[in-house]
């Protein structure tokens, strides 16, 4: 049993992306199956205001999740997933034959990587990006990005990625490891790919969607989609 200490530090230290929203910049996602509002962080500005640009511009409204794996995340932002919208229904979306994925703004951002305070717990939105093979400096991609849901650890099973992670030169200090251990998460990605936000409200939205079925390309089998995105300040 954790010492009342322990507890008190958890508590205090550990739910960086599960507490009311603080004073960053919020947008509210409104998708096809509910509501999801994101706290942009200003500790990765230039991820938080070219988001807020391609909002501004309606650049995510109509767009599908194109990509959802279940236990991991949904990824959303590529332009060519773009749905003509009627009401509340899809009145004519991309063949389900096409793959997606690659689409974009014709930029791509400079990585923002913010350990110990930004990452994969659940609930963490990041951007997308390139394998290293192609794209050694890990640049994000200018519009993609994904929310966190991962899979839950026990101390056993975390200490072993903890391990893997630190063969890579990356730290998961005590804080990240209480976080992961009481909310899950997908430490792997940490150091490798940019937190710039996370999830206030909205994340039964989020497993809702990260459970639907998909196809071999993990694009969900009936369309999920961001209806609009807008700011809320």
């Amino acid at each position: 049993m954790r010492s009342l200490r322990s507890i008190l530090y958890i508590i205090t230290f550990c739910v960086p992306f599960l507490m009311a929203e603080g004073k960053g910049r919020v947008v509210r996602l409104e998708t096809s199956v509910g509501t999801i509002r994101i706290e942009l962080c200003n500790e990765t500005p230039k991820h938080r205001d070219n988001f807020l640009k391609l909002v501004k511009e309606g650049y995510y409204d109509g767009l599908l999740f194109h990509r959802v794996i279940k236990d991991f995340m949904i990824q959303s932002g590529d332009p060519d997933s773009r749905v003509t919208m009627e009401g509340d229904s899809i009145k004519n979306s991309p063949s389900h034959e096409k793959p997606l994925g690659e689409g974009g703004p014709g930029y791509t951002l400079p990585a923002e990587f913010n350990l110990p305070w930004l990452f994969h717990v659940r609930g963490a939105v990041a951007a997308a990006r390139e394998p290293d093979e192609v794209n050694p400096e890990q640049r994000s991609s200018g519009s993609q990005f994904y929310i966190v849901w991962g899979r839950s650890w026990s101390e056993n099973s975390l200490g072993k990625q903890r391990g893997a992670l630190e063969e890579l030169g990356i730290e998961m200090n005590y804080e990240m490891w209480c976080a992961y251990l009481q909310y899950g998460g997908s430490p792997h990605l940490d150091g490798q790919y940019t937190v710039f936000g996370n999830v206030i409200s909205g994340m039964k939205v989020v497993k809702a969607i990260q459970a639907v079925k998909t196809d071999k390309d993990d694009r969900p089998i009936e369309d999920v989609f961001i209806k609009k995105a807008v700011i809320e300040k």
